[in-house]
């Protein structure tokens, strides 16, 4: 079992930057790829990063590329998502999620980040 807590959220002025956190619980992170989605209202989840444990292997959604980094501290395990040039449609709910083999089996309870114009 792995347990996901997100922080970091709040509100930021257009073009600014939010570094959200993701504290990983569980015996066995290695074997899971961490990635993190985010859901605006009226809308699907959609993923925004992910990145392996082990390697640090990283993948970005187009929409995101060149504006967030994903990364880990192992020590702690906990994963970041830096989040630089915010514009108010990456206003949403993010979650962080952890994947094994196929799907996102586990999810943590949200952090909200608003993006003012």
């Amino acid at each position: 079992q792995v347990q996901l807590v997100e922080s970091g959220g709040g509100l930021v002025q257009a073009g600014g930057s939010v570094r959200l956190s993701c504290a990983a619980s569980g015996r066995t992170l290695s074997r899971y790829v961490m990635g993190w989605f985010r859901q605006a209202p009226g809308k699907e989840r959609e993923f925004v990063a992910s990145i392996t444990w082990s390697g640090g292997t990283t993948y970005y959604a187009d929409s995101v590329k060149g504006r967030f980094t994903i990364s880990r501290d192992n020590a702690k395990s906990t994963v970041y998502l830096q989040m630089n040039g915010l514009k108010p449609e990456d206003t949403a709910v993010y979650y962080c999620a952890a994947r094994y083999y196929n799907d996102y089996n586990f999810w943590g309870q949200g952090t909200q980040v608003t993006v003012s114009s």
